[in-house]
């Protein structure tokens, strides 16, 4: 496929890719092109009149053309005495010139509201898209192409409907100034026609390059973007192996490359403007200087005439031009549309979907039925026909070395992610049947990897319940050992923590995300080795909270200190996503298994004989 197939079938592709979006507004297009087509018409109209006007400067009678439509607007006036006809034309032309500019505003301000309305929705759908997007999905996806979509391609896909808009309009502009060229002289127009048509076809020559260097662009663009947040994100690990320098020439070189690709873009694109003027000045100018005598001599058209005609074809050049402008940044902006519009398609996309059905009072336990599980495209499966039960109301623990699947587990029972194979059921019914949003509600998780808005500390705890009063908030510090330390802080509890907590230390955050879960005050809670890495003291303080927080309620425990599932009434043992053992701690230690050999590791010199 040659540039220019290619060109106009990739226009043709994102005009088809973008009319979508104006099906939530059915009476925009016809409403933007009638403003736009009145007010043309207005113009036209009005520059129609100068030939009455131009007329009446040098003669006492305005005579008959054989002009239909110049003889129509001559007639307007004909029977007007002269001394009164100039100012009568006058104020006409003027009249149209308020009439052409107030529907230019009023088209301009539904087109802008449009705009607006528009950015503002993909925004919405794209941070929607994410929420709802299965969790195995979605973490694949870099952070920092996310954000790029959320901000400059949505931008960039909003701005794109407008050129869409404004390519319709110049359209039916064009019509009108072309029509009414039509009425004055159909032999001129046809041929100046002709000429123009060349000059657009000429210009799209480069459309097929202003399309790569778009998506090159774009590229670039994302490639900045996931390293800039990646640096944000690991900036500590820049700073402790001293990488600053590497990473900043890494930044220069793509911040580098998305000068250049933005400014390849804009010198290829703006090269369209001064040709295409260039070439349509010359050209009509030969035509006119050539042909316009010959082909007026026989209608015997005054000058006037031919000066309304060159005026007119003067403010139609610009439309054209305008119009070759829009194909152009249509194709420019064709990867960001067609990366957004991707996004948004849910066909092709795995969804946690929500069951009818509301969460019943349970009475047995949770159950996993030969549950098979992988990541992605990953053909090693990170769980493995599995089949367990979690009591209600009692701790189970699951234990085993790292990636033997605990994490995913934790992850299945608030589906975050769906099985591959098996089924989790609730007591006797799948787990997949009940309400999503009412299931995850009684779900509270304190993991490691705790995160921290940046905002107030209240804000931060309250963020389980926003609903909750001052007095809960406290008393779900309290309990979580955390009211102490938020109480010495300069402001409290309005005290607002940073950049992921980046104010708190380790064990603090922790403690504001027991209260967070405190506040909640789930029937299941899910602790992912919520009190490794932790210096003593603090990890005193969490494991008080935990044992506050636990009593009563149905506990997931992950651990790698065995010392802090002691107590379970059950712990699974895993390896390679498989179950290997199951049962009481003193159970799994007479066995002399995997449990018993990991224990011994924790704790030197233990014998179980």
């Amino acid at each position: 496929m040659n540039p220019k197939q290619e060109s106009r079938g990739g226009n043709t592709k994102t005009i088809q890719l973008l009319l979508p979006f104006f099906k939530d507004y059915p009476w925009l297009i016809p409403s933007i092109v009638i403003l736009g087509t009145l007010s043309s018409l207005c113009e036209g109209i009005g520059l129609g009149l100068f030939i009455p006007f131009i007329q009446s400067l040098s003669r006492t009678e305005i005579h008959t053309t054989g002009n239909r439509f110049i003889d129509f607007g001559n007639g307007l006036f004909s029977h007007v005495a002269l001394e009164y006809r100039l100012p009568l034309i006058g104020l006409c032309i003027f009249g149209s010139i308020v009439l052409k500019n107030a529907l230019s505003y009023g088209n301009l301000m539904l087109f802008s509201w449009f705009n607006g309305c528009i950015e503002d929705q993909l925004r919405s759908k794209v941070h929607q898209q994410i929420l709802d997007l299965a969790g195995e999905f979605i973490e694949l996806i870099p952070s920092g192409k996310l954000i790029n979509m959320l901000d400059g391609e949505t931008a960039h896909t909003g701005r794109s409907l407008g050129i869409l808009v404004s390519l319709i309009v110049c359209v039916c502009t064009i019509a009108v100034f072309t029509l009414l060229l039509l009425l004055i002289s159909w032999p001129l127009t046809l041929v100046v026609g002709g000429f123009m048509a060349l000059i657009s076809w000429s210009i799209q020559l480069v459309k097929g390059r202003v399309q790569k260097l778009g998506k090159k662009a774009a590229e670039t663009r994302n490639t900045l973007a996931i390293q800039m947040l990646e640096n944000l994100s690991g900036l500590s690990v820049i700073r402790s192996f001293t990488r600053e320098r590497s990473e900043q020439q890494c930044f220069d070189a793509n911040s580098q490359n998305v000068r250049n690709a933005a400014f390849q873009l804009k010198a290829l694109a703006s090269v369209v403007t001064p040709l295409s003027e260039i070439l349509a000045t010359a050209l009509l100018a030969a035509v006119l200087v050539m042909a316009g005598p010959l082909l007026f001599k026989d209608q015997a058209v005054a000058l006037p005439t031919l000066l309304t005609f060159i005026f007119m074809l003067y403010r139609l050049q610009p439309q054209v031009r305008m119009l070759d402008d829009y194909r152009l940044s249509l194709a420019s902006l064709a990867s960001p549309i067609e990366r957004v519009v991707g996004f948004l398609e849910r066909s092709d996309k795995p969804y946690i979907c929500s069951g009818p059905r509301p969460i019943p009072h349970w009475k047995e336990a949770i159950r996993f039925d030969h549950v098979t599980f992988c990541y992605g495209t990953s053909e090693s499966p990170a769980l493995q026909d599995i089949s367990f039960a979690i009591p209600k109301g009692k701790t189970t623990a699951l234990v085993g070395p790292s990636g033997a699947g605990k994490s995913t587990i934790a992850k299945l029972i608030p589906r975050f992610y769906e099985v591959t194979e098996g089924e989790i059921y609730l007591d006797h019914e799948p787990l997949c049947s009940y309400n999503l949003t009412d299931w995850r509600s009684q779900i509270g998780i304190v993991s490691q990897d705790v995160y921290v808005f940046n905002t107030t500390i209240r804000e931060n705890i309250a963020y389980s319940r926003p609903e909750a009063s001052w007095a809960q908030v406290v008393a779900a510090a309290q309990q979580a050992n955390a009211h102490e330390f938020i109480s010495q802080l300069p402001q409290g509890y309005d005290t607002v923590v940073g950049n992921r907590g980046i104010r708190l230390s380790g064990g603090e955050q922790q403690r504001i995300a027991i209260a967070r879960a405190v506040l909640l005050d789930p029937k299941i809670l899910i602790l992912d080795e919520a009190t490794s890495a932790l210096d003593p003291i603090s990890e005193r303080l969490i494991q008080e909270a935990l044992a506050r927080l636990t009593q009563n309620r149905t506990v997931i425990v992950i651990a790698h200190r065995f010392s802090t599932i002691e107590q379970a009434d059950q712990i699974i043992v895993l390896e390679r996503g498989r179950i290997v053992e199951q049962g009481s701690r003193q159970y799994l230690l007479d066995r002399k298994g995997l449990y018993t050999r990991l224990h011994e590791l924790q704790v030197p010199g233990l014998s179980t004989d």
